[in-house]
């Protein structure tokens, strides 16, 4: 069975990159010796179109990869670079919703004041985390676990990582990450509320 995507990353010097398929899942490594011969140097951004192998250590791996024709026109590739970041109804709503939240909270039974201090800390390390990932993507390096970045998100820098994925336009369109993205903003919002509540002071 073939399948198609697009490269999401290469390394040139090092030969090696990964695609990211078409239909979503997990990203597929590629190795230059899995290129068609008169393919080229792959670079990032090219579509292909390959079939998929699992490696000894059980790392899915595409092999057969030929280069597919883009038919979109140069002009338009540039402009959907250049378009600013879509934010989906959940990403513009949530921050103003946690702020109303966090209002009734405090005036119904008062907020810890170490509360705000740990969503700022952990929001910021979350923001980098997400970048040092898109990054490592680009380059071809190791990566971030996707466990890691819900994990921050659920301690708190759930806000971090939502501006993350509009600005760097970084995991904001997969969908299984996305629907494990917002199970655990509902859970951290909850637990806030549970904090506060038995936190109370009144």
């Amino acid at each position: 069975m073939r399948f198609e995507g697009e490269i999401v990353s290469w390394n040139d010097e090092r030969g090696f990159g990964f695609i990211a398929p078409d239909q979503g899942g997990q990203q597929i490594f590629l190795h230059i010796k899995s290129m068609a011969r008169r393919a080229g140097r792959p670079h990032a951004g090219q579509r292909v179109s390959f079939a998929v192998e699992t490696g000894p250590g059980g790392q899915k791996r595409a092999t057969d990869v030929a280069v597919r024709v883009d038919r979109v026109p140069p002009s338009v590739r540039v402009a959907r670079r250049a378009a600013p970041p879509r934010w989906s109804l959940a990403s513009l709503v949530a921050l103003p919703v946690f702020l109303g939240v966090w209002v009734a909270c405090a005036v119904a039974w008062g907020v810890p004041v170490w509360v705000a201090g740990v969503y700022a800390v952990a929001s910021v390390v979350c923001f980098f985390a997400y970048a040092f990932d898109k990054a490592a993507a680009r380059a071809g390096r190791w990566r971030t676990a996707e466990s890691t970045l819900l994990l921050l998100g659920l301690a708190g820098g759930w806000p971090g990582a939502l501006l993350a994925q509009q600005l760097l336009r970084h995991k904001s369109s997969k969908a299984p990450f996305r629907a494990a993205f917002w199970a655990t903003v509902v859970v951290n919002v909850a637990g806030f509320v549970w904090l506060c509540f038995n936190t109370r002071t009144g």
